[in-house]
């Protein structure tokens, strides 16, 4: 119960912090990091599928990790929320930077 309200505290002050710094529609950048093996990967890039999404990966030194950053155009900051809340809904141990 705790973590959730220290989630949803995160998710308030982001989001109080993204209307502050930037006018809407505006481009956003997601950056996550997931476990190389596995499809992870290729889940996260289907989440921003039809998006217009610019999508780089880079891999760990030792190939355990890959990042993936994803540029694209959101329309709110409630968007930005929530496609955060889906990811780490739908992928089992992403991490959101």
């Amino acid at each position: 119960m705790e973590q959730k309200l220290k989630t949803e505290a995160f998710y308030a002050k982001l989001k109080v912090q993204l209307y502050d710094t930037a006018l809407w529609p505006s481009q956003y950048l997601y950056k996550f990091i997931v476990e190389t093996k596995g499809r992870s990967v290729a889940d996260i890039e289907a989440l921003f599928n039809n998006m217009g999404a610019v999508i780089k990966t880079k891999e760990s030194k030792n190939g355990k990790y890959t990042s993936v950053s994803i540029h694209v155009t959101m329309k709110t900051p409630d968007h930005v929320i929530s496609k955060y809340k889906e990811v780490a809904e739908k992928i089992e141990g992403v991490i959101s930077l």
